[in-house]
């Protein structure tokens, strides 16, 4: 509005008496800032100038006081005092107020909080009152606004005078833009008081404090990437400049030209303004406003210039950065009371896919937990889809591991847990470890608590976790080497065919499927449906012994109870594993189950004497409200020792998420004392040493590992283990293991060692061994045989597995497994054709025949004759048959890489090759392993930590953190003397399958029922039942039957049996000492000379001779075989002259 040409009620609008609304004072306000700035900027400068002759002076008049003190005749300190005291004092203020306003400092960034909020207030204030004139008069009393904005440029003067103080340069302090922002905005505010006459002037400049509003962000952690922090200043410097240029052009339009006395005004709005200023920005030019005054054109002029270039410059980057922004940013905002899970390492669809197909299964409880994935690409389209599907539990974020700021992103600090996935199918096993490691060591550094689970591919890598500070395997971190476990599980497979099939079904989450025809998918199924899970006992069991309550919980609460936690200090614990009558439960005592759900666990919890003893419908079997339910919750439960979440009915869920607490040792099965009973029935027929021979034995043999787990022996030259065809064929080779490999020098390294240590358990007794021969390339196996020098009975062919000559030199067809392995899955880009090697080789060993005449063996078609217990019911006519006369009837495990290969392992199957690995007849009959099915136990180990403790033991033969611990010093193996410690170690439960048509079950052959074999080998023999190997066409009609067999899973009680059947078991360990081991007749030290060895053998051929009389008379004069005879290894050259 011009003040030039007013009319009368023009003039009186502005409030102000006539002739004094004619009258222009906005020089006044210009002035109080120009001499405010100029005043100020001349004294910085003759401060300046008066410290600079003041310092050159004291220089000159000091230089005599150094020279008298040099001479000894006085001291510059009282020269220098009462400047030293002026620099501390103004030191403390200049300090005081640098920490007042810093942002390093919670106050500083308060402070600068709140003069940014109210910068934003005044320019608010200012576009309110830009409605009124530009000038005008007004009350101080009376003016509610002016008050407000008189309020916030007084903590602008004090944020000023702060940051003057702090200021190091004043003079540079001086000239910033923040500082000129206040030059001309606090002045003409208390200038307006002396006047009572307000002018707008200058006031715009407070929206260039808009530019610190990504610092502001940067304070609150909103802007944590580089992207969004140069994004957030492009803006803000863009809008900056637009609002503050809209309102100079609003003041000199409204005013006029000073020079024409106002005379030429243009009435704009400050929005009419802001849209001029956008649209000569971006050269649109509509020209409906445009500047009419000279100051407003001039303006324009030189805003084009720089508004043009930094327009041209600043939107392309701008809307690059939004253009470019990840579609999977942001930040994860979980809810309130929900835990969440980081998910990283190996991200794609098949990986994710069955881990979420086990993480979410029905069979576990309501899972109130989300999974937040985090990975450096972005999801293809087929994992968009999937998480799209679940996207009630799944969220997806685009980063790195590595990058701490993507660890915040996700809210690692308060995940419930974090899991590292590998790829299986890499090329390069050891650089897939070394980048998991990697995300460890990050993760751990971020948050050294979190709970961390990793998959890793190879054994030797898992040394170098224990490097890592925060790496506590105590509190809950894990690591699942898949090659530890798929050896081990094939391995454990040469023991009891079909054994890696019922431990895969076992952890992973399978559903029950209704087959209504009598096929044997049917039982199959069935068995798949049940998981193992934990859960603590109910109280009526306490003083009870483990047989006791493992037998009444299979016949009444049609549970099967495999191992319990055993307390064995107040911080320390290990998992026992059928320990018999020796362990008895307590209050609080945690058991291991199989089941088909974890609601049927619950009955072991809820079990009353009371309320439950009469009932016959386990289902019915609910927590009851007598007062022996109000102490069912274990009291170790307040001192944290369990890890899960009570239900309201006071039941803790084990298969829940779980807290990390303090966990059983890896691999510790309870070292128990037998009672002298049952050493009685288990030593029967086997012969012993004498306690003097023992003890001279222990001194001077080791025969084990220094950890006692494993069978050991000095360390072999690898060719003195190697055979020629000739002398391989030359051998009769027969119950031992044929082991072929595909690979060559440059191939990754399998990891043999995980296969042959369940082999050389120190729980089976050294003539239960059996021989392991290598057929391969010599020069991989090189590789290997660092890791594998210090086993015994271990033998290496050079050649090839397809090679039906090689084959036929080991006695393929005599062997109690053929195991067929290749380093080169990784290299083939098609997936199908990963497994070319391993499908060959199993197809060429089932097309060959063998002569039938060749060795004298027990009956294959029949099952595995246990070798601890033949000699104890066991019948001589059951070792009168010989090898296998078609390759399709020798015992065989193919590994596959690619799930859907399986179809072409059998011809004769009708699977069809989309149907599910578990489901196919190979892996049914644990004639084919895929490592897929190891990723159930990423899952299974989040939701119970036990549950991989439990199944490292059963599967490894007993690797323990001790054992890590002295493979990760990468010397190998040591050997460890024979003491009775060391022995007590071996006291532990081996996987064995007995067959029912003879022995101790043989009563059940015929029409027997499932439950009265467990309960009779239970309590007679002490050994766990869980499962059935049955022939696949028992039921069938078919002319031809085959010979292949399959696995049932815990089988009901009322569940007929079939006189083929093998039953796997949990077979107790036998305390007797073996007849012969080569570590008496090979001892290093050779304390006794040649006379002493042959008096040794006459020993030991008179005590076998006395105890196969004992035998013979002992069993109703009925002969037995002898020990070496019953694990079908006869006296031959083998430990003489292989070992």
């Amino acid at each position: 509005m011009s003040y030039a040409n007013l009319t009368l009620s023009e003039c009186l609008a502005t409030g102000c008496d006539e002739p004094k609304c004619y009258e222009r004072k906005w020089y006044i306000f210009l002035s109080s800032s120009l001499v405010t700035f100029f005043g100020g900027l001349l004294m910085i400068l003759l401060f300046r100038l008066f410290t600079y002759v003041c310092l050159r002076r004291g220089k000159v008049e000091a230089a005599p006081a150094v020279q008298a003190n040099a001479n000894g005749k006085g001291s510059t300190n009282a020269i220098f005092k009462n400047s030293e005291s002026e620099v501390g004092w103004m030191t403390s203020i200049k300090d005081w107020a640098a920490s007042l306003i810093s942002a390093q400092t919670i106050s500083g960034r308060i402070l600068v909080m709140i003069v940014f909020m109210l910068s934003v207030g005044s320019v608010l204030i200012y576009i309110y009152q830009t409605e009124a004139p530009i000038e005008r008069c007004f009350k101080v009393t009376e003016d509610v606004v002016w008050q407000i904005d008189l309020g916030f440029n007084l903590i602008f003067l004090l944020y000023f005078g702060l940051r003057f103080i702090a200021a190091t340069d004043r003079l540079w302090f001086w000239l910033e833009l923040n500082s000129l922002v206040d030059f001309f905005t606090i002045p003409p505010i208390f200038v307006s008081i002396y006047l009572e006459r307000h002018w707008l002037g200058l006031r715009f400049l407070r929206a260039l404090r808009l530019m610190q509003l990504p610092e502001i962000m940067q304070f609150l952690t909103i802007l944590k990437t580089s992207n969004s922090i140069k994004l957030a200043n492009l803006c803000c410097t863009l809008v900056s400049i637009w609002l503050t240029a809209a309102g100079f052009i609003h003041l000199v339009e409204n005013s006029g030209d000073p020079w024409l006395a106002f005379s030429n005004p243009q009435v704009l709005t400050y929005w009419e303004c802001v849209y001029l200023l956008m649209v000569t920005m971006s050269t649109v030019g509509y020209g409906d406003i445009y500047a009419e005054t000279t100051m407003g054109r001039v303006f324009m002029t030189f805003f084009i210039m720089g508004a043009l270039a930094m327009f041209a410059s600043y939107v392309p980057e701008i809307m690059e950065l939004i253009g470019g922004r990840r579609k999977y940013g942001g930040s994860y905002n979980g809810e309130s009371g929900k835990k969440h899970v980081v998910l990283c390492g190996h991200i794609t669809y098949e990986s994710v896919s069955n881990f979420i197909k086990d993480f979410l299964h029905k069979d576990r409880d309501d899972v109130n937990v989300e999974v937040v994935l985090l990975h450096n690409s972005e999801p293809d389209l087929a994992l968009e889809a999937f998480f799209k599907r679940h996207f009630t539990h799944l969220q997806f974020f685009q980063g790195s591991v590595l990058d701490s700021t993507d660890l915040e992103r996700v809210r690692l600090k308060v995940a419930d847990a974090c899991l590292v996935l590998a790829n299986k199918y890499c090329d390069d096993p050891d650089q897939e470890d070394a980048a998991n490691i990697m995300r460890v060591i990050s993760i751990k550094n971020y948050h050294p608590k979190i709970r961390t689970i990793v998959q890793l591919l190879q054994y030797h890598n898992k040394a170098y976790l224990l490097n890592i500070p925060s790496w506590n395997w105590r509190e809950g971190d894990d690591v699942i080497c898949l090659a530890e476990l798929k050896l081990g599980l094939i391995a454990q497979s040469c023991l009891a065919p079909g054994f890696s099939t019922m431990m895969a079904n076992l952890f992973a989450m399978r559903s029950n499927s209704e087959i209504n025809q009598d096929t044997w998918q049917k039982h199959y199924l069935a068995g798949c449906g049940n998981e193992m899970y934990t859960e603590y006992l109910s109280p009526a069991f306490n003083g009870m012994s483990f047989t006791d309550v493992s037998e009444f919980c299979f016949t009444k609460l049609k549970l099967l109870l495999i191992a319990v936690e055993i307390s064995m200090d107040s911080t320390d614990s290990t998992i026992a594993i059928n320990p018999g009558h020796n362990v008895r439960t307590r209050e609080g005592t945690l058991g291991f189950f199989v089941a088909a759900s974890a609601q049927e666990v619950k009955r072991a919890y809820f079990y009353c004497k009371n309320c439950h003893g009469n009932i016959n419908d386990c289902r019915k079997i609910k927590q009851c409200r007598c007062d022996s339910a109000l102490s069912m919750i274990p009291s170790n439960l307040e001192k944290g020792k369990y890890n899960g979440n009570i239900s309201p009915g006071g039941s803790p869920h084990r298969h829940g998420p779980s807290t990390p607490r303090t966990r059983p040792r890896c691999g510790g099965i309870a070292h128990l004392h037998i009672s002298e009973e049952l050493y009685e029935i288990r030593r029967q027929g086997l012969p012993s040493l004498p306690l003097s021979e023992q003890k001279e034995i222990d001194e001077d043999t080791k025969r084990f590992d220094s950890t006692g787990m494993f069978h050991w022996c000095p360390s072999t030259n690898i060719d003195d283990s190697i055979l020629t065809r000739n002398q391989a064929q030359m051998k009769i080779m027969n119950g031992h293991v044929v082991v072929c490999i595909f690979a060559d020098k440059d191939s990754p390294l399998i990891g043999l060692r995980n296969l042959v240590m369940p082999l050389r358990a120190s729980n089976f007794h050294y003539n239960e061994l059996k021989n392991i021969v290598l057929l391969g390339s010599l020069e991989y196996i090189k590789k290997e045989w660092e890791t594998l020098k210090n086993f015994p009975r271990v033998h290496i062919l050079d050649g090839s597995p397809l090679s039906r000559a090689d084959l036929r030199s080991v006695n393929v067809n005599l062997c109690d497994m053929c195991v067929i392995l290749s380093a080169n899955q990784g290299k083939s880009e098609d997936p199908y054709l990963q497994d070319k090697e391993t499908i060959l080789a199993s197809l060429n060993l089932k097309a060959m025949t063998f002569d039938d005449s060749i060795g004298l063996l027990r009956e294959s078609s029949q099952g595995f004759v246990p070798q601890g217990l033949a000699p104890i019911l066991g019948s001589p006519k059951s070792l009168s048959r010989r090898g296998s006369a078609v390759g399709a009837n020798v015992p065989m495990i193919t590994e596959l890489v690619n799930d859907s290969n399986v179809q072409f392992l059998d011809q004769d199957d009708d699977d069809d090759p989309d149907t599910e690995l578990y489901v196919t007849q190979p892996f049914a009959c644990g004639t084919a392993f895929a490592v897929s099915v190891l990723d159930s136990l990423m899952s299974a180990t989040y939701f119970n930590d036990n549950a991989l403790t439990l199944i490292r033991t059963l599967i490894t033969g007993g690797a323990t953190p001790e054992l890590e611990q002295i493979l990760a010093e990468g010397a190998g193996m040591r050997g460890g003397y024979t003491t009775p410690q060391l022995l007590n170690n071996r006291d532990r439960c081996k996987v064995v399958q007995l067959p029912v048509y003879e022995g101790p079950l043989a009563q059940y052959a015929n029409g027997g029922q499932y439950g009265e074999l467990f309960e009779y080998a239970l309590t007679k023999y002490e050994i766990l039942c869980f499962g059935i190997y049955r022939f696949r066409d028992t039921t069938a009609t078919t002319a031809t039957p085959s010979s292949k067999r399959y696995v049932i899973t815990n089988p009901p009680l009322e569940f007929l049996l079939m006189p083929t059947d093998m039953i796997f078991c949990l077979m107790p360990f036998e305390p007797s000492k073996e007849s012969t081991y080569p570590g008496r007749e090979r001892s290093s030290k050779r304390r006794k000379r040649d006379g002493d060895r042959e008096r040794d053998r006459e020993r030991e051929r008179d005590r076998e001779r006395d105890n196969g009389e004992v035998r013979n008379h002992g069993r109703g004069g009925h002969p037995q075989a002898s020990p070496l005879h019953t694990n079908n290894h006869p006296k031959e050259e083998w430990d003489e002259t292989l070992c």
